[in-house]
Formats: structure tokens, C-alpha cells, sequence
């Protein structure tokens, strides 16, 4: 099976156009050669009528495109209509999508006033209790006979309407039938969003997309690359377009460093028809983030030189992480085989950032780049290498794109029998004038991101972002972002909307002030249930709003302690934390580096 056309050469994937409310007068198509859409979500309550136009036009006037408002209960999915109404008589007539989860009489109503209705196939037709049970095939097809009757009333009144639905799975939230059949896996998070494919196929509906979302970049990778090589060995009438995002990056550096690895990763490999960069903070940022990945993609995408390679370098739905013999960098440090993957920096960084360095930190420089015993190669050309220990890069000025630079010279090492370890650059072509720091950190979180996801690289330098500091901490984000080194608490928080319990932001700068300190621990902070025990279960600890100003604490996806008074929340998590000997001490406030 094949995700792309090539992984050395950007083909944009061929979809069918959807048509989402009326082009000629602010709705839009996406798929074909249409540009990638941008999209967000309100973060605010759907019956605050007032709040939701406020927020609506916001986010169309910064360039959003399509805008997604949570549609929780058949009283919420109605006041869409008031919603719309006061958008179109203000002369916005910005597509809306409606959220749904669990209830598929929300849905009902709310096809009759939006645009669009995403469903999660992994609640609509299912309860969720993490139940283990074992399916035969009679059983089995009694259930996707149970599912298409819940699931065809949609599709009908759709198909009337002319409407479009979003089919979503979500890593974690995927239901029990699925789980005990496939697992939390990739395969399963494809195989439940063909189930409701085939049912929408069955009335003669096409009008629909897809999505395969995680809070993992290398999960949500694997899903996407599955789910478009499944689709191409279903037909090419299977074209459907689909919508990439990272789901609960969370804000700042993290957040954007995650959906970066993710989003654009698969945007180099030309999939992708609208995205979404999922952030813990107002929405119209969220846009800005998609203004500016979606411009680096014809920067960081090899669409001008012809590679004739046909060897893959790796697997594309199965991470595994390419297979090297351990070498030494220095006397201090070794990578390759078991290592951790090493942090190299140029000697011009380490003069900067060297003199502010104490022993116990952890971000830290771990080689100089010009003292490594260090084979530069250019991998347009034929090379010879005589034994498996020496250290290889990408020759700077090599006229390819990184990803396709490195992606080469893993294949070709392949082709010679060799497992070099590899230093990965973020750029082996420089500009004249430095970059700006946001858009360093995206094209090196997109160029490192991506080839660490691919299982390719054994250290990396960042050298486009031109502060010394800024340069070192980077390249430790990245990789923890891509789930390849964890030096500090990892957080998983979902960008909130009108579910939301509590305040995503004010909380989550809560929580980071008395934990940030934790190195390796996992922490989710989810605003409601729909995004709660399962997509989070993969994190040590979970801050969950239960109910109005009550908050329920998880060890990864079991409740642990129930409607705790929000303002005691964050104490009662740090005692949680403490009771599983996840606790430290917070030593005195690290130096900033500059």
C-alpha cells in the first residue's frame, strides 16, 4: 500500500471537491486543486447567541474559513439557527459546522441550520465504558447493523439538505466494539471511519470528509498515511478530501512545535484539503499559526527535482525507529542504537549559551558540530561508505528540501547495506537575512519533526533560528514534541470550546506553575468528558471538568476522584501526583538562556 505518489516528490493528493455552503458568496470548495482551508473552532457557550457572532467574526476576519461550534444537546444544535441568522444579517456568510458528540438527535437538528455536522463515529452510535468483551462475526455485523440505523437518518436528511459531514475519529475516544476488535490503534481509528464511510456510500452520498486526530504527531501521521492508502486500494472514487489537525497540542511553543510535526509533515507529502492547529489559547491565533505553516509547505516540499529513488526509507504505518550501531560524538557522549537521540549545536552557539550552563540542567548542548568526526554527503550523487560507525549528514547546498534530502540518503544507505547513524539539519540551504523566530520554529519543527516521525535520525542541529538559547531550547522541544526525549512535564490540553467547564487558559497556567518542574510526566487537561479518560490515556494524570466548577482527577483513563471543588483542583492533582510517587521538590528558577 502507498500514502503518496512518492516520498521524495510533493504530488498533491487528487481529492474530489466538496462543496461547502455557497462559493460564490463566502462558502467554500475544498479538494481538487483548491487551496488547503483554514479552519478554527469557538471557544465560547453555543447558546450565548451574541458571544458565538462576536467570536464568529473574529475569526473570519483574521482568515478563517470555516468555523466549528460545539453542538452538545438538541437545545444547543437549535440555536444554531439564531446563531447563523445574526452571522448572515451582518453579511458573514462563513460556512458553520456543528460539533457532535453522543447525540445523534443534536445532529438531526443541527443539519437543519449549518453547513456541515461533524460526528465522532467513535460516540455517535456508541457508549464508551472500556468494556472487554469478544465479538464473532455474527455479533460484529449485528452491531454495524445497529450503527447504520442510527447513523443513515443523518445521511438521508444530509443528502437532502445538500449538506457535508465531517467523519472524525479521535485516537482514544474510539468505542469499545472497535477497541476489543483493533485496538487504540491506527487500524482502528481507520477501519471506524470506514464503517460510517460505507454507510454514506450506501445512500449515494458523497459529500463527506475525513479526519484522523491524536494529540500524538507520530500517532496522528501513521493514522492519516493508513486511512489515504486504504482509500486508494478502495478505488479512485474514494477520493475524499480530508482534514488534518493535531488534537490537544496545547499553547505556546508546544503547541505549535506538535501540530507543525504533524499537519506538516503531511502537507510535504501533499495531503491535506483543510487543517486546524488545535491551541490552548484564543482562536483567531490559531489561524495565524495556519497562515504561516501552510506558506513554508512550497519552501520545505521537494515539487521542482526529479528523484528517480523508488526505495521507501521507512515504514510508513508502523513507526519504528531506523536501526543504527551506538557511535561516540565525544568523550562524553554517544548516539545511535539505544541512545538518545543527541543535541548537536554550532561552536557559534555553544560560545553563547556554554557560559550559562550548570551540570544539573538538561537542556544543554551535547556536541559542537565542527569538532564531529562527520561524512558530509550529497545524496543526489553516488557515494561509497566502508563501515557502519561513521556519522553521516546531508552535504550542505544540496539543491533538495531537507526532508527530501535526508528521506534520500536514508534509502540509499539502505541500498548499501549501511545503518550510519544520522545527524539531522533543519536546513542545508541558508537565506540571506535571519529567519523570524515564529517561522523558524515551524520549518524546523516541520523538517526535523517529520524525518523523526519517519524513524529517521540519530542527532539533530538547529541552525535557522539565530539565537543561541533559542536555538538549543528548540531542538529540546522538538523532540519532545515527537516523543523522542522528555526533559520536562508533558502536557496534553485540549483548545476548549463550548463543552468547556472551566478556563482552559487561566487553569492550564495553573497547573504549569506547580508542575512544570516534573520532568517525564504526562499531564491532561480536558474541558470536558468528550475529550477526557480516552483520548488522555496515554498521559500519567488527568484534570477533567465533570461538571460545572467540579473537576474529576484521572490516573491515566480511571477516575480517581470526583466533583472536587474547581478551586481546590489543582492541590488536590499535585496530592494525586504525590500519592504515585510522581512527586518532586521544584529546585530554585533556572537561568534563562539567551
Amino acid at each position: 500500500m502507498r500514502y503518496c505518489e512518492s516520498p521524495y516528490f510533493h504530488h498533491r493528493r487528487q481529492t474530489r471537491e466538496i462543496v461547502i455552503g455557497d462559493p460564490a458568496n463566502g462558502g467554500v470548495i475544498i479538494g481538487g486543486n483548491h487551496p488547503v482551508v483554514k479552519q478554527s473552532m469557538l471557544t465560547c457557550d453555543t447558546m450565548d447567541t451574541a458571544l458565538c457572532v462576536k467570536q464568529t467574526l473574529e475569526l473570519v476576519a483574521v482568515g478563517c474559513q470555516i468555523v466549528r461550534i460545539t453542538a452538545p444537546t438538541v437545545k444547543d444544535a437549535a440555536n444554531l439557527q439564531n446563531i447563523i441568522a445574526e452571522l448572515r444579517k451582518q453579511g458573514c456568510n462563513v460556512p458553520i459546522v456543528a460539533d457532535i458528540h453522543f447525540k445523534p438527535d443534536a445532529a438531526m437538528e443541527a443539519v437543519k441550520w449549518v453547513e456541515v455536522v461533524r460526528v465522532n463515529p467513535g460516540n455517535y452510535a456508541d457508549s464508551k465504558k472500556f468494556a472487554v468483551k469478544e465479538y464473532n462475526d455474527e455479533q460484529y455485523a449485528a452491531e454495524l447493523a445497529r450503527i447504520e440505523e442510527k447513523f443513515s437518518p443523518l445521511v438521508i436528511e444530509a443528502k437532502k439538505l445538500k449538506r457535508c459531514i465531517r467523519i472524525g475519529t479521535n485516537h482514544g475516544s474510539l468505542s469499545d466494539r472497535i477497541m476489543n476488535r483493533f485496538g487504540d490503534t491506527p487500524l482502528g481509528m481507520v477501519e471506524s471511519a470506514l464503517e460510517f464511510a460505507h454507510i454514506a456510500r450506501k445512500h449515494d452520498f458523497q459529500n463527506f470528509k475525513f479526519s484522523m486526530k491524536s494529540s500524538n504527531p507520530k500517532v496522528m501521521i501513521e493514522c492519516y498515511r493508513l486511512l489515504v492508502a486504504r482509500l486508494n486500494a478502495l478505488g479512485a472514487d474514494w477520493n475524499y478530501p480530508i482534514h488534518l489537525g493535531v488534537t490537544e497540542a496545547g499553547e505556546g511553543e508546544d503547541g505549535r512545535i506538535k501540530s507543525a510535526i504533524g499537519i506538516g509533515s503531511l502537507l510535504c507529502d501533499g495531503l491535506g484539503d483543510t487543517i486546524r492547529v488545535s491551541l490552548t489559547e484564543d482562536s483567531p491565533r490559531e489561524i495565524e499559526v495556519c497562515t504561516d505553516l501552510l506558506a513554508q509547505i512550497p519552501l520545505l516540499a521537494n515539487s521542482k527535482v526529479k528523484i528517480s529513488e523508488t526505495v521507501f526509507p521507512f515504514d510508513p504505518f508502523h513507526f519504528e525507529k531506523r536501526e543504527t550501531p551506538e557511535i561516540s560524538l565525544n568523550e562524553n557522549t554517544k548516539c545511535g542504537g539505544e541512545q538518545l537521540i543527541r543535541v548537536v549545536v554550532t561552536r557559534a552557539t555553544w560560545e553563547k549559551v556554554a557560559p550559562k550552563i550548570r551540570p544539573k540542567d538538561d537542556v544543554k548542548p551535547e556536541a559542537i558540530y565542527e569538532d564531529l568526526n562527520i561524512f558530509e554527503i550529497d545524496p543526489t550523487q553516488d557515494f561509497e561508505i566502508n563501515c557502519d560507525t561513521q556519522l553521516v549528514t546531508v552535504k550542505d547546498g544540496v539543491n533538495l528540501p531537507a526532508i527530501t534530502a535526508f528521506r534520500l540518503l536514508a534509502a540509499k544507505l539502505k541500498k548499501l547495506g549501511r545503518n550510519n547513524p544520522i545527524l539531522l539539519k533543519d536546513c542545508i540551504n541558508f537565506e540571506p537575512v535571519p529567519l523570524e523566530p515564529k517561522i523558524a520554529l515551524l520549518r524546523a519543527s516541520v523538517v526535523i519533526g517529520s524525518l523523526l516521525a519517519d524513524g529517521i535520525g540519530d542527532a539533530i542541529l538547529v541552525r535557522g533560528e539565530a539565537g543561541g538559547g533559542q536555538s538549543l531550547r528548540l531542538a529540546y522541544n522538538i523532540l519532545q514534541a515527537a516523543g523522542c526525549r522528555s526533559f520536562k512535564t508533558d502536557y496534553v490540553a485540549c483548545p476548549s470550546c463550548g463543552r468547556t467547564l472551566f478556563n482552559l487558559q487561566t487553569v492550564t497556567a495553573r497547573i504549569k506553575a506547580r508542575t512544570e518542574h516534573l520532568k517525564g510526566v504526562k499531564i491532561a487537561i480536558m474541558g470536558c468528558i468528550v475529550n477526557g479518560p480516552g483520548e488522555m490515556a496515554d498521559a500519567d494524570f488527568g484534570y477533567v471538568g465533570g461538571a460545572p466548577n467540579k473537576i474529576n482527577l484521572y490516573v491515566g483513563k480511571t477516575p480517581i476522584k470526583f466533583n472536587i471543588p474547581e478551586a481546590d483542583a489543582v492541590e488536590r492533582l499535585v496530592d494525586l501526583i504525590k500519592e504515585h510517587n510522581k512527586w518532586v521538590e521544584p529546585e530554585a528558577k533556572e537561568t534563562v538562556l539567551h
